[in-house]
């Protein structure tokens, strides 16, 4: 009854994907690299999460 009120989960981490490229864009701008390459593996992970979701 209450299925059409749960979220797509693949939604959900494509929204978190887009948020932390957004953010290692920002970081990168800053100059700190090294930042900006560890929020780019978190974003990888989310990346690998989203294509086991999708099958």
């Amino acid at each position: 009854m209450f299925g059409i009120f749960k979220k797509d989960p693949v939604k959900v981490l494509e929204q978190e994907y887009r948020k932390l490229m957004e953010e290692a864009m920002n970081i990168q701008r800053t100059g700190d690299l090294r930042a900006y390459a560890a929020k780019i593996v978190e974003a990888e992970e989310v990346a690998k999460k989203i294509e086991a979701a999708r099958g």
